[in-house]
This record gives C-alpha cells, structure tokens and sequence, in this order.
C-alpha cells in the first residue's frame, strides 16, 4: 500500500558561519539533535549539528558506527584552499595519492554518495568541482564518478551545478577508449588500476607466483562503471536540452550493457567473471578465469542485471558458507580458489601483511555488494536474499569497524577470524568505502529521484532477529527540504505506531506497517550556502607561507599545522607539538610573503590522549606598522574542536600565535586556518 501527498516548496533560511552553512526549518518532535551531537561529537558537535542526518535506532551498533562514519568523513575532509574541500582515502600521505593534494580517485564515488546528504552543499560542491574543473579525476583507477555525481544530483536538484560539469565527464569518459577492446566490445583494465591487487587474473597471469601487477582483463567492474557514467551523461543532457548527445550516450551505454550481460557471465560459473585481455603460457585471451569473485555483483550495484531466475541464482553463493559468507564478513573470492588467502605481498619495513585480494574482507567490495542487495530486493522478484539478509550483512559490516572496541576502521580483515590483515599506520580509520548511505538509502529506504515523486521504501524485516522495534532519521536534505523519517513498531518509543514521513516538521504521509511510501515534493530553492577560503593551507611544504615556531621547528611538524587536514583521532599524529617552557610563551609564525587581508581565524586543538591539553589561552597577533599588534585574545579555548576568532578586517604580511601552555602538558596545534 502506497500513500501519495502533495508537498508545495517552503521558504527556506540559510544559516551561514565559518564552519558551514545549514537549511534552517520547523523541527521534528523525534531527535533532540543539539543533545545527540553533544554527546557523539562533544566539542565539536556544531560542525555536525548543521551538517548532518541525525539517526536513531534500536540496534545500538548501528547507531554507534552511523557517528563514527560522519567522523570518518569530516576527518577526511581536506581544505585546499582556492580549491575548496575535497574527501581523502587515507588520512595521512601515501606514495600513490595525487600530489599535492592526497586525492585519490578510486575512492570518490563512495565520498561523494555519502556527502550528499550533507546539509551543508558546499562539501560535495567542491569536491565535485575538483574532480572535473580541476584534474581531479585523473583516471588513476577505474571509477563511476560521473554516476556518483548524478546520484548526488537526485538528492539535492542542484540543474545547473551539475550541468557546468558535464563537458568534463564527457572529454573524461572519451578518454577511457585508450582501454576500450572493439573485438570485445568491452572495457578492460589491470587490477591493480581497479584499485584491487592481487585477484584471480593477476594471480593466475604469473602462474601463481605473484599477481601485484598484469592480469589484464575485461571486468564486471570497470564495465559497469562504464555504463553508469554512460546513463549519467546521458541524464545530464537530456536535463541540459541536448537530446542527440542524450541519445548517443544512451546507446552507448545500452550497447555496452548488452555486451557486459552477454560477455561476461559466466554460464559454467553461474556468475559474472573476468575474462583475459593477457594472453601468455598461463592464461589466454577471451577466456573466463577460473573461479567466481565478489566483483561479480558489482553489475547489480548499478541496476544492470536482467530480473531473471538465471541470474538471481548468483545470489545464492553469496550467502554460503563455502562461497562468499565468511564467518565474519564477505570474501572477496571463494575458499576453494587454489591461492585463497595466500599472503603474497608484505610492508618492506615491518614485514607486516600489505593488501591482496584473493579472499580477505573489504569494506569497499561489501558496500557495493550491500547496495546491489538493496537494489535487488527494491527492483527484482527473487527469493535468494531477503531484508533480514541485508540487516545481517549491515550489522556485519558495522561489526567489522570494531576494533580494540573502538571504532576504527581498517582496509582489510581475515573472513574466519575477522582480524585486520594489513593494519599498518595508514590503516586507521581507512575511507575507501560507505555506510550511512547504506543506512540512508538501504535501510530507512529513501530512493531519490529526478522527479518530484520520493519513494521511501525501509529494508527492515517486520520480525526475526534482524528486526527493528524502532528507528529514525531526522533532518535530511532533499530537493532544498529537510526530511525525517519515523518508526515504531508497536508505538512504545515514539509514542505513535507505523512508519511516517515528515517534510519540513510536518507529517507528510504515515502507514501502520513497514512498507514503500510514496510522495510528491517540489523542488525548493535551495539555501545559498557561505564559501570562505583559508588564506594560509600550505599542501607541499614548498613556498609560502614561510613557518616558524619558538619550538619544534621540524619541518613535518610546522606544515601539519596548515595542510588543510583537521582530525582528532589518536592513532595518528597531526599538528605542531609545543610544551610548557617555564612562564615563556610558545608561538608560530607565519610569513605570507606579500600582504593579507584577514577577518577571522579558526584554531583546533588535540587532546584526545592524556598527555596534551589545549593551551589556557592565546592570542593571535599581525604584523602591522612595523609591529605585532593583538587581533584577538581567547581564554580556556577547547580541545577536540574549532575555536573561531573574529576582528577588525587588518592587511598584513605576517601571523604570529602566541599560547600560553597548560604545566606538564603538550599542546598539539591541530590547524591554524585564516579568512578574508
């Protein structure tokens, strides 16, 4: 049973500051969120208050993993300046990353699903912009960002933002014939460059002796991210007029469906499988390797598959527990592969396991599994997976982010004892998948659209062990409205019983049982959003600003401070280190070269182990007049989040912060940033 309402646009306020802008509107009775942002987030709660979904439910885990995704997001992000803000893979710096701004393109479309439920656009807008305005996607991997940036369309119906893009994704998508095969009609890719090493083609290429490298094959994966861009563009510029551009892109993406459909299933496999592009004494041309691979759901990720018997068999093996079912998470190839879980590669300086991908666990494959599943159990008439299914494998999956009962999340995990394989210091809090889109999208249900119809559709079971009495999601955005959606099984927690949708803080369409709701919103005007720039990141250590400090003057140290990367999670470092010299004050300086006109700071500071404490106070200082003159002093500032300082407009050349330390503490500047 469906329940349509009409829901006409409403005026909405910007509310704009430093740290973020939010849509402002009634509130919904649910979620006290100023108190469940304290609580998750304590001094750094604003920042969340004004960006994100709240969610409750009564499975606790989930609720736990929810707050440390969007911590995992924020930790992620990277101010560039100019160039606004983009999302990283790995916290810190690694060799492989696009210099210099740590960006890596294989990882976006999962950043950019997840940050377009952010309230504030700018996020998403900016890492958007990077990716096509700013050779951001510098095709270093296989990727569907073209059909992430849609997607992210579908939520907010941002037409002409999305529409400065699509020249780009269409010189972008022309540039992948260099790996285009006519004979095959398909798309081929190393392994490697589809940001996973070490599978059965590679492997299997080198005889069993190595598979870092080669195994050239046509994959279910970078065809399937082929055809999503395709019907991307072709969306795009239908929406833009341009019908012959839309009808080729269409026909493009048609032609190589068909080809991914009929090439790449494996009928002997009952799946979809690589074939070689390699040809050598150990594998050759237009053959299917030889055994099935958690990749081959990933055409389902993207609404490919025929809704048939024949292919919905595939899903059975997922569920095994001598196929894809690990005892803890998804593996990434079947237990009765010849090399299954043979450690090949490992960190020269520790000897420590490096990434491989034939059988451990990833939380980037399982999030495009997790979503395939809710593709098919909303699309498809089968009966190999069921919702209690997916809210096993979610919790699953949330489970995998424990670690030490932290949460902090790893690249890869063993399948049968679920123990992080690679687990090196870049490991930490690793953002190269999703889950609160999971959440968002899969288990509350809300299925965007390029129209003003909204279907919310929850993948909750109504019973078993997977069930849940009670959930909630409050304040998303969508199409320039906030949307909360509601459930209570029996009435005892919310106090009214069924699921419910509200727009704008009010009831929009309510059912007693779990099932699809469907709505009717127009797009509203969205809230313009504030943009400042910080005047002082630095991303290569090179040129200005010129950086000194009273103390701690390495290098490494003083840039940390200005590389545009805020997080206070412990595992790794990140700041300028400072202790307490007696009654001396400790300072950091800043030499801009040529003269800046600046309004306010933000300063951050860690304490998150027992050792470091934010200073007592301190003050930010201008060159002015030959000079140090005090823009601004602040007392008792907090650790753990953003302390914003605001002055008289100065034009100066140089910056100087001098603090006053907390005895028998260290001071850890996190991020010194500067506006216009």
């Amino acid at each position: 049973m469906q329940q349509i309402m009409n829901i006409k646009p409403l005026s909405l306020l910007a509310a704009a500051t430093l740290w973020g802008a939010a849509i402002s509107a009634n509130a919904t009775p649910v979620l006290n969120e100023s108190a469940i942002a304290q609580q998750q987030f304590g001094q750094d709660a604003p920042w969340y208050e004004h960006n994100i979904p709240f969610f409750e439910a009564s499975n606790p885990l989930l609720v736990n993993i929810y707050y440390y995704r969007w911590k995992l997001f924020r930790a992620h992000q990277r101010d560039l300046g100019a160039k606004g803000y983009i999302s990283t893979e790995f916290l810190d710096d690694v060799g492989w990353q696009r210099e210099p701004y740590a960006s890596l393109n294989d990882a976006t479309g999962f950043h950019i699903l997840e940050g377009r439920w952010l309230r504030n656009r700018r996020y998403t807008d900016d890492y958007i912009r990077y990716m096509y305005q700013s050779g951001g996607n510098d095709r270093h991997f296989s990727e569907a960002i073209a059909d992430a940036s849609y997607q992210r369309y579908l939520v907010d119906g941002n037409k002409a933002f999305i529409l400065k893009q699509l020249p780009a994704m269409e010189k972008i998508y022309r540039q992948w014939q260099d790996h285009f095969d006519a004979k095959q009609g398909l798309y081929w890719v190393e392994p490697i460059a589809d940001a996973t090493e070490y599978t059965i083609s590679s492997i299997d290429a080198s005889g069993g002796k190595d598979g870092f490298f080669k195994g050239f094959a046509f994959r279910p994966t970078i065809n399937s991210y082929m055809v999503a861009n395709a019907e991307a563009i072709s969306h795009l510029a239908a929406l833009a007029g341009n019908k012959n551009t839309a009808a080729r892109y269409q026909h493009t993406a048609s032609t190589l469906k068909n080809q991914l459909i009929n090439r790449l299933w494996d009928p002997k496999l009952g799946h979809f499988a690589d074939r070689y592009k390699e040809d050598n004494q150990f594998v050759h041309y237009g053959d299917f390797i030889r055994g099935p691979e958690l990749a081959g759901f990933v055409p389902w990720t993207y609404n490919l598959v025929p809704d048939t018997p024949k292919y919905a068999a595939a899903w059975q093996r997922l569920l095994s527990a001598s196929g894809f079912a690990g005892r803890f998470g998804l593996r990434t190839v079947t237990p009765d592969y010849q090399y299954y879980m043979k450690q090949y590669r490992y960190f020269a300086p520790t000897g420590a396991p490096e990434c491989q991908w034939n059988g451990p666990v990833w939380p980037y494959q399982t999030t495009q599994v997790l979503t395939a599943m809710a593709n098919v159990l909303e699309n498809d008439h089968q009966q190999q997976v069921t919702k209690a299914d997916y809210m096993q494998l979610l919790n699953q999956y949330a489970a995998l982010h424990m670690m030490n009962n932290q949460p902090d999340l790893q690249e890869d995990y063993d399948p049968d004892n679920g123990k992080v394989i690679v687990g090196l210091d870049r490991s930490h809090h690793y953002f190269h998948s999703g889950f609160n889109d999971l959440i968002i999208s899969g288990l509350v249900g809300v299925r965007p659209s390029g129209t003003n119809r909204l279907t919310v559709s929850p993948l909750v079971p109504t019973d078993g062990p997977e069930a849940l009495r009670y959930f909630a999601l409050q304040s998303l955005p969508y199409h320039g409205h906030l949307l909360s959606v509601v459930y209570d099984r029996d009435g005892k927690h919310y106090g009214s019983k069924g699921l419910r949708v509200y727009v704008d803080g009010k009831k929009a369409a309510e059912r007693q049982t779990l099932g699809p709701l469907t709505l009717t919103i127009n797009q509203a005007k969205l809230a313009a959003y504030s943009a400042p720039i910080d005047q002082l990141v630095q991303l290569d250590k090179k040129g200005y600003p010129k950086l000194s400090a009273s103390q701690n003057t390495d290098i490494n140290a003083l840039h940390q401070a200005v590389d545009g990367r805020v997080w206070f999670f412990p595992e790794l470092a990140n700041g300028w280190d400072a202790k307490a010299e007696g009654e001396k004050p400790a300072w950091y300086q800043l030499d801009f070269a040529k003269p800046r006109h600046l309004s306010g700071t933000e300063l951050s500071f860690f304490a998150a182990d027992k050792g470091y404490s934010a200073p007592n106070a301190y003050r930010v200082e201008a060159w002015i007049g030959g000079k140090w003159q005090t823009l601004a002093e602040h007392q008792a500032p907090v650790a753990g989040g953003i302390n914003h300082d605001h002055f008289q407009a100065v034009t100066t050349q140089k910056l100087r912060l001098q603090f006053r330390l907390a005895p028998q503490k260290t001071m850890r500047l996190v991020e010194i940033k500067a506006f216009d």
